[in-house]
Formats: structure tokens, sequence, C-alpha cells
């Protein structure tokens, strides 16, 4: 497909299928309910997620409690890729998921839940999962357990793939699927809301490739040489994980489940469960109906943010190597309690008004020559309704690695990457401004 074909193509898929999404009351929710009327929302059969209650408490500071999302089963994302022409292709499916602020978003071959593909909603089967189930031979190139919303999500993961069909296995093209080279996904990463966040995170753990287009420049060679692993980093990889185990052992952040109904701060009317205050975020229902999915209708919990989050990478170069300043955030439903994310992450408007990081105001305004790439992406539409965050990447002067706050690190892209090749490292939006940090060359 030609970038001038996809927005077309893109519509015409929209127009060829039938999608509503109608926020309900609780009690027009099909096959869910509360527990004992006051306790967890959970599913008639058991099984896909529960929204549960969480208390949040570390030593010296008051108990926090919220609703958070308890998903324990380990889903597939992959996306299945070919060789056209001695050119890699990813095979990307026009999806449509009811908290999505666009009809249709590009999300990997597989998208599932593990009550998904094992069709416990006795819908049609997904489609592809063959390659990534090992039924059909393909080349693993990345397999990796990666961490979701750890401020939404207790202890979720999901296997984040990406697999190789043989040269001479025909991959039959569906509706809704298109092949398009890595180059035509980076270009669609500059825009809004069209690349969705399952494959923004699979497409962060991709093995670095070569330098693109805009390694010609300044930023195009720094940022070239920090994927080297060999680079000159500020710190190595064995100090950077030293800092990394200390940072996981020095917060402690004791998360404890509670009944839904019993969350102090919290209320629950006939259409959403909220803070007293009306900040941060809200529980709510929907009915759903999309004909190109496996299930043609049905209705769930969403969680909603109180506006627009902010998602930001502050860069810089040491002698010729561009590097990103992380910070080690502690989350509820981490698993392991500490993860590396971006240098300010909040996940709301109001979140972000309540932010005290000491970079917040090193972020520059929209339009700043400071910026090196800036758009609104979804997070999660399966869970999350209209939940959406500006993402940037922006220079900056400084600080100078010995002025950092104790959880904060210089990295560079090669280190970042090479910690994505393992479990529950780098959190979920951090993986996607790496994916957005990798498609600027």
């Amino acid at each position: 497909m030609r970038m001038d074909e996809f927005d077309a193509w893109l519509a015409e898929r929209a127009a060829a299928h039938d999608f509503t999404v109608d926020r309900i009351p609780f009690a027009g929710l099909r096959g869910w309910h509360f527990e004992n009327d006051i306790g967890n929302l959970v599913h008639d059969s058991g099984r896909f997620f529960s929204v549960e209650g969480l208390c949040l408490s570390t030593p010296g500071s008051a108990h926090q409690f919220q609703p958070i999302i308890n998903q324990p089963e380990v889903g597939i994302l992959g996306i299945l890729v070919k060789e056209f022409d001695g050119i890699l292709h990813f095979l990307m499916q026009a999806k449509m998921e009811p908290g999505n602020p666009v009809p249709l978003m590009l999300s990997p071959t597989v998208q599932a839940t593990r009550s998904n593909y094992t069709q416990v909603h006795r819908g049609a089967r997904v489609k592809y999962l063959e390659y990534f189930t090992g039924q059909r031979p393909a080349r693993v190139m990345a397999d990796v357990l990666q961490s979701e919303h750890g401020d939404w999500f207790y202890r979720k993961r999901n296997r984040n793939m990406l697999v190789e069909a043989d040269a001479d296995d025909v991959v039959p093209l569906t509706d809704d699927f298109c092949w398009l080279t890595l180059g035509q996904i980076n270009a669609l990463l500059a825009r809004d809301n069209v690349i969705n966040m399952d494959s923004r995170t699979v497409l962060a753990c991709l093995p670095l490739v070569g330098p693109g287009a805009g390694a010609d420049d300044r930023f195009g060679r720094s940022l070239t040489a920090s994927r080297d692993p060999g680079a000159g980093a500020v710190s190595t990889m064995t100090e950077l994980l030293s800092w990394f185990t200390g940072q996981r052992t020095e917060h402690r952040l004791d998360a404890g489940r509670l009944p839904l109904g019993a969350l102090p701060g919290w209320h629950r009317d006939d259409k959403e469960i909220s803070r007293d205050d009306g900040r941060r975020f809200r529980v709510v229902a929907v009915d759903v109906r999309a004909d190109n999915r496996e299930v043609a209708s049905w209705s769930q919990p969403l969680i909603e943010p109180v506006g627009t989050g902010l998602s930001a990478f502050l860069v810089r170069e040491f002698d010729g190597v561009l590097h990103v300043l992380v910070r080690a955030r502690t989350e509820g439903g981490f698993l392991d309690g500490v993860e590396l994310g971006p240098t300010v992450q909040c996940m709301s408007a109001s979140e972000l008004e309540e932010e005290t990081s000491p970079f917040l105001g090193l972020i520059p305004a929209p339009g700043s020559p400071r910026i090196r790439y800036e758009a609104v992406h979804a997070e999660e539409g399966g869970r999350f309704l209209n939940a959406v965050s500006r993402y940037v990447i922006a220079e900056v002067d400084g600080p100078e690695p010995g002025a950092l706050p104790p959880d904060h690190a210089w990295v560079t892209v090669g280190q970042l990457t090479a910690l994505l090749r393992h479990s529950q490292y780098v959190d979920v939006q951090a993986r996607t401004l790496v994916a957005c940090l990798n498609s600027l060359g």
C-alpha cells in the first residue's frame, strides 16, 4: 500500500462497518454484576477482568485508595512480519476498540486476551493466531512479557511478539488488515491517534535497525550513535542495572486489594464510580456494537480519565551520543514495584496539575524548536475510555548526571532497547516514546 492510499483505505474500512459505543448505567451491563451489590464489578463467567479496589501505602505517607482493573490473564500482542521484494513489511489491523477517540486505529496483527483467543465469548476465532502459538512456522524476532499501565491495571502483563513468516508462506490478506513497511509505520506515528498503544509497545521491542533518513543532521547522528550498544554512555550497563536494582530495593509501595465498594473517598451512583473531588478518573459502563469483532455486541466497564495526560522524554547529547532522561517510577499495579518511565508522566489533566517533577517546567510549549517529536496518542482502548496523552520528546541543555534527583538517570537508546528484551523494566508510556524516538531516523 502506498502512503497516499492509506487514508482512503482506513476511511473505507471504517465506513464498511457499524460501530457504536453508548454510555449506559451499571444496571444495563449485560453479563456483569457487583458482587454482593457493594463488592467488585465482575463478569458472570469469572473470566475477562474485574474492577476492584486498591489501597496504596508507603512508609510515612497517608494511604491512597482507588479502583483498579484486575486482569490476571496474559494476552498476546503480536505483529506478523514478512519480506516482500527484499523489504520487511508488518501486518497491521484496522481495529475498533470501545474506548478509542476515533473509530479505527492500527493495532497489531493479533491483539487478544487469553479469554478472547480461547473463545470464552463463543465468538469467531482470532485471525493469524496460529503464527504466535507455534501452529505455523515463523522466526521469532522478539518475544517478551511487558507490563501495562500500572496506575490502572493490577499486575497486568502481555506477551509482546514479533514473528517473521517463512519466505514461501503465502499469508492471506483479509479485510481490515494491511501490509506496511517500518518507514510507513514511522510516518504514521507522527500523526495523532493512528497507531494504537498495543502496536507501539510491540514496535518498541523491535531489534534496532540501521540509521534512517534523518541520520545526516546533528540530531540524527546523535540518535544513531545512541543506538550503538558500544557507544559512550554516561553510565555503563552494569552501573545502570545497579542503580535500578537500588531503586527497586529502596522504594516501598504496599498495594492491598479491597472490595470496590469499600474505598474511602470514592462513591458510586447509577452511572459511574468516581472520587469525591471529581479528579483523576472514573469508572463507567458502555454498550458496544462492532460488526468486525469476534463478538458483534457486548457491554463492559471502562476507566475514563479526567482530561488529557502527558508523557515526555527530555533528551540531550553527551559527547555526541543522545541520552534520554528516565525516572524510576513506583505504581500500584507494577508486579515488581518499580519500572523505568518517562521524565514526566501524568495520566490525566488533574494529575498534571498536581505534578511536582522538577523537570515539568523544561518541557517546551507546542511549536518550540526544541521539540523533536510531538503527537497525541490514545492509551489502551479496550479498557480505557477517551484516554489520550500528549507525547513529547524535547532537547534540553541540562542537567548534568551528577545533579539529578536519585530516581532519575541518563540512558542511551541502546541501553533502553537492551532492557526491553526483559520483562518489567520499561513501562508502557516509555515504550511508546522509544517507538516514537526510533521513528525519527
